[in-house]
């Protein structure tokens, strides 16, 4: 039996998962036509599916058995509703390891004051050692498998963690929080703080001016989750009276980030282009060609999307 798989992305991206994908198949066994044209959609078993695609309306995929999501936040096609198959998102070994490297090295920056330190002037500072990790609290906003990693990471660099989620979770090496009340506890204590959540209702303008006030004076902020997470102008506003003391962002709620947009401009906040982390072909190859193995086995999906929830 032939499967015919739709890659549904842009030209960039198909120059850099075909051969890492065909690969895959090759190495599992499994003949596929793989392929980027919607001109026979009722032909299709399975789409591999960028949101950056122009495919939106999946109702006359007849025989579609599954959308294999290639991005890690699913909040712009899970509402589709057109789309009535299982919808898998990525967890790919590759995007976490880069997104515990970018969060490390950020967090570790603004621990050790990186920018205050690292000068050129020819001014000799006194002496204003940082404390050690264990005397520094780091919350993590998120325990999903991107979250939970990071934590874990900082954990490990001796730093007291402490994470949230909605509902109730156990990660080891951190503290963990749940629901409103335990949301008020981690950033009443979090001097850095990282968001790594989804991007629901709930979760939409999160970091409002009341939350951002909750921090301890003079925290930093590292966001490379999703940037309708924050409420841009309060934001600024607690930059700018010292409430945040340093900002670092890589998502932004338009991508690219206006040329106008203060946040290039301000010395407080430090821009990254959305480099956080990427999905990876080499790995991620290996993620989408498991979830085919176990359709064709009725086994169920890795990381299937709970429509409800939004991840």
């Amino acid at each position: 039996m032939t499967l015919n798989i739709l890659f549904s992305d842009r030209d960039e991206a198909w120059t850099k998962w075909e051969g890492p994908l065909r690969a895959e198949l090759h190495a599992a066994g499994i003949t596929a036509n793989v392929h980027r044209s919607y001109d026979t959609p009722q032909s299709v078993d399975f789409v591999i599916y960028s949101p950056a695609s122009p495919l939106q309306d999946f109702s006359p995929y007849t025989n579609l058995k599954a959308v294999l999501s290639m991005w890690a936040g699913v909040e712009s096609i899970q509402d589709n509703r057109t789309l009535t198959v299982p919808l898998t998102r990525m967890v790919d070994p590759g995007l976490t390891e880069g997104m515990v490297e970018y969060v490390t090295g950020h967090m570790l920056r603004h621990h050790l004051g990186l920018d205050r330190h690292i000068k050129s002037s020819g001014t000799w500072m006194p002496k204003t050692a940082p404390p050690l990790a264990r005397n520094r609290t780091v919350g993590v906003l998120g325990l999903g498998a991107l979250g939970a990693a990071c934590a874990q990471a900082a954990a490990r660099l001796n730093f007291d963690v402490h994470g949230w989620s909605r509902t109730p979770k156990s990660v080891a090496g951190l503290t963990c929080h749940d629901g409103e009340e335990g949301l008020g506890k981690i950033l009443s204590l979090s001097e850095i703080l990282v968001l790594l959540l989804p991007l629901t209702d709930q979760t939409r303008d999160l970091m409002n001016a009341h939350r951002l006030s909750l921090l301890p004076k003079g925290a930093c902020l590292i966001n490379p989750g999703r940037g309708h997470l924050i409420v841009d102008d309060d934001l600024v506003a607690a930059l700018e009276t010292g409430q945040i003391a340093h900002a670092t962002l890589d998502v932004f709620r338009q991508e690219p980030l206006p040329s106008s947009h203060v946040f290039w401009s301000h010395p407080g906040i430090t821009v990254t282009p959305h480099i956080a982390a990427e999905t990876r072909a080499e790995t991620a190859a290996k993620v989408i060609v498991e979830n085919i193995i176990r359709a064709q086995k009725g086994q169920p999906f890795l990381h299937l999307v709970d429509r409800t929830s939004g991840y």
